[in-house]
C-alpha cells in the first residue's frame, strides 16, 4: 500500500491499480486497502458508496485521523456539513492539535457562514504550527488563508471594541491603566504579544512588569535632563579628542556562542565610553566628564561591589542594529538619556517602540525583550545607566545586593577560566 500511495503521487494509475490489486489479494479488509477504493470511488462520482466503505475504515482504525479526514472530505462534497463537523471532531478528539483538521474545520466554518468561530478555529491551526515548520504547497497556502481570516477577524473585533469602549476610555484615566488594557486587548486581538522579564541571570518574582515605567517612580529625571546640554558637550568632546576610549559594547571571549552577537562582538559600530563600568570607576574618562559625573552621583544608582554602578556613553554607528536582547536581572532598571539622536533612530521594549527625542530620558526593564536601531548617516550617542528597581524594599536590595556578591565570589574563586563568560 506505501508503493501505491507513492506511484499514486507519481501519476501512474495503472500500475497502482495492480498493485492494489495484489495487497487486496493479500489482505481484502485491510483499512488502507479499504480507504484506496473508497478514494477511487470517491472520485468516480459514487460518495455515497465511497462513505460507507469509510464507516467501515474508521470503525476499523478510530485513532487513525487521515480516515476520519477523508470521510469528512467525502460527507463535503456530499453536502452533509453538520455531519462533516461531527467527523471533525472526532478527529480533533483523538488529535486535538491536528493542522489539516483544524484547517479543514475552519474552512467548514466558512462554508457553515460562521466566520467568527472559523477564524478562532484557524488561530488554533496557526498555534499548532511549530517554528520553521515546512508544508506541502496546498497546505501551505490553507495556512497562509488562515492567517489572513484570523487577521481580518481580529480587525474587526478591533472596530467594535474601539465603538464600544471609546465613551469610557473618554471618561477615564489614562496612564498605566489605559497601558494595561490596550496591551491585553492587543494580545487578544493577536496584534502583539504580551513581553515578560527573562533575564540571563536573577529573576525576581512579583514584581509588577512595566516595558517604560512612568516617570512618577522617578522624580529625579527631571533634573537629570536639565543637564542635557551640558553632557551633550562633554560626549561631543569625547567623540572629537578621545576615541581611543570607547571600546566595543559586546565583547565576548572565543569559545562562547555568539548568536545574535555575531555581527557586534568586538565591533566598535557599538561602542561604550565608561564613566563607571560594573562598579569601576574610569577616572580618565570622569575627568573628562564632570557635569555628567556630576548629575549621576545625584542619582540613586545600583551599588553592588564589582557589579555596580555601570554608566557610559553609548555611541550606535549609522546603519547599525542591536539585535533583540535581554539584561541580566529586573532587580535593576536602564535610563537613556537621549544626546545626540539623528532623524531614523529607534528603540523596542517588548510591545512598544518609541522615537528617541534629545533630553527627554526613560526609564526601561532591559530584563524585557529590547533592541535599537540607527538607520541614520551619523552616529547615534545617548547615556546609560542602571538604577534600582523602585518596587525593591531597602531590605530586599540588601538582600540582593549581597546574594549577587556571594554569586559572584563563589563562581571566581577558581580563578579565570577561559571561555565561561563575558
Amino acid at each position: 500500500m506505501a508503493g501505491v500511495e507513492r506511484l499514486v503521487a507519481e501519476r501512474r494509475d495503472a500500475e497502482a491499480l495492480r498493485l492494489l490489486g495484489e495487497a487486496a489479494a493479500i489482505l481484502p479488509d485491510h483499512p488502507l486497502v479499504l480507504h484506496e477504493r473508497a478514494r477511487r470511488l470517491s472520485l468516480a462520482g459514487d460518495p455515497a458508496a465511497a462513505l460507507a466503505i469509510l464507516e467501515r475504515v474508521v470503525s476499523l482504525a478510530p485513532k487513525h485521523v487521515p480516515f476520519r479526514l477523508s470521510q469528512a472530505a467525502v460527507l463535503r462534497a456530499m453536502g452533509r456539513r453538520e455531519d462533516e463537523l461531527a467527523v471533525l471532531e472526532q478527529a480533533l478528539t483523538v488529535e486535538p492539535r491536528h493542522l489539516v483538521a483544524l484547517l479543514q474545520k475552519g474552512a467548514l466554518l466558512d462554508f457553515m457562514q460562521k466566520p467568527r468561530a472559523a477564524a478562532v478555529v484557524y488561530g488554533r491551526a496557526l498555534q499548532a504550527l511549530g517554528p520553521g515548520t515546512r508544508l506541502p504547497a496546498p497546505i501551505e497556502a490553507h495556512v497562509a488563508h488562515a492567517r489572513k481570516r484570523v487577521a481580518d477577524n481580529a480587525a474587526e473585533v478591533a472596530a467594535w471594541l474601539d465603538a464600544r469602549l471609546r465613551a469610557i476610555r473618554g471618561a477615564g484615566a489614562g496612564g498605566e491603566a489605559r497601558q494595561r488594557v490596550d496591551r491585553c486587548l492587543e494580545r487578544m486581538l493577536g496584534r502583539n504579544r504580551i513581553y515578560t522579564p527573562e533575564p540571563t541571570g536573577m529573576l525576581f518574582p512579583f514584581l509588577v512588569n512595566f516595558e517604560y515605567y512612568s516617570r512618577e517612580y522617578f522624580p529625579w529625571l527631571e533634573t537629570l535632563e536639565t543637564a542635557t546640554a551640558a553632557i551633550r558637550e562633554e560626549l561631543i568632546g569625547v567623540l572629537n579628542s578621545d576615541q581611543a576610549g570607547i571600546r566595543p559594547y559586546v565583547s565576548y571571549p572565543h569559545g562562547l556562542p555568539l548568536d545574535q552577537w555575531r555581527e557586534l562582538n568586538n565591533s566598535r559600530r557599538w561602542g561604550a565610553y565608561f564613566l563607571w563600568n560594573e562598579g569601576h570607576r574610569e577616572e580618565d574618562h570622569m575627568a573628562r566628564c564632570p557635569r555628567a559625573v556630576a548629575a549621576l552621583e545625584s542619582i540613586p544608582r545600583v551599588d553592588i561591589p564589582g557589579r555596580g554602578p555601570t554608566a557610559f556613553f553609548s555611541v550606535l554607528d549609522s546603519h547599525t542594529r542591536i539585535p533583540p536582547h535581554t539584561g541580566v536581572t529586573n532587580t535593576r532598571l536602564t535610563v537613556h538619556l537621549p544626546l545626540i539622536v539623528p532623524p531614523g533612530c529607534q528603540f523596542r521594549v517588548g510591545g512598544e517602540t518609541r522615537d528617541w527625542r534629545e533630553g527627554t530620558a526613560w526609564v526601561f526593564d532591559d530584563s524585557i525583550e529590547h533592541e535599537a536601531w540607527n538607520d541614520s548617516d551619523v552616529p547615534r550617542g545617548i547615556l546609560i545607566f542602571d538604577v534600582w528597581n523602585p518596587q525593591l524594599t531597602p531590605l530586599e536590595r540588601d538582600l540582593v545586593r549581597e546574594a549577587t556578591v556571594v554569586f559572584a565570589q563563589y563562581n571566581e574563586a577558581e580563578g579565570n577560566v577561559p571561555g565561561l563568560g563575558v
